[in-house]
């Protein structure tokens, strides 16, 4: 799938779901199991050498995210929101089944249908998890600044390219230049 289209459809799945306010990764979790109509349990694991750093493991009773404990929050978030990608796209596959008994030791190989390792992103499947993940947390982002709040990156960089608090920009006289703050002689 070309970028542009997968753009467009990640942006469909994303204004189609509900996101809580403010965002907590759980809480979108527990929607999505509501949505589903069945449980997804989040499960963190120790992470250890090239073992994935999140996993999808569906079973016939239960979907589980596993997802590194030992890594920054963010990160956290992301690989949480990466394996529920998988479930939002509708995505089936396989993982090296060491991977599946190490961090889910406590289900039976028989018990799992399917497994989405996060390794690697050169499949398609990867990539669409990694972007409509991005897309959920830029659009819960948007969501919990509220309408007309600056981003983080407009609050840090607007007084050096002349905004004012609130991302407003000063007035522009004639052919774009700027108003000045104050009038000529005053100081």
């Amino acid at each position: 799938m070309n970028r542009a289209r997968l753009w467009w459809r990640s942006r469909r799945l994303v204004d189609d779901i509900d996101l809580p306010s403010p965002f907590d990764p759980a809480a979108f979790v527990a929607l999505l199991a509501e949505r589903r109509g069945r449980p997804i349990e989040l499960l963190p694991v120790t992470v250890r050498g090239s073992l994935p750093c999140g996993l999808l493991a569906t079973t016939d009773r239960a979907d589980y995210i596993c997802y590194a404990a030992d890594t920054t929050d963010l990160h956290r978030q992301h690989i949480v929101l990466h394996e529920a990608a998988h479930l939002l796209w509708g995505h089936e596959g396989t993982a090296d089944p060491a991977a599946v008994g190490l961090l889910t030791p406590h289900l039976t190989a028989s018990l799992v249908r399917r497994v989405l390792g996060r390794t690697v992103y050169t499949q398609p499947q990867e990539r669409e998890a990694e972007y409509l993940a991005s897309l959920v947390r830029q659009r819960a982002l948007r969501n919990d600044r509220g309408p007309g709040a600056p981003s983080p990156g407009q609050a840090r960089l607007g007084p050096l390219v002349g905004a004012r608090p609130g991302g407003t920009h000063p007035p522009r006289g004639p052919a774009g230049a700027q108003a000045p703050d104050r009038a000529p002689g005053r100081g």
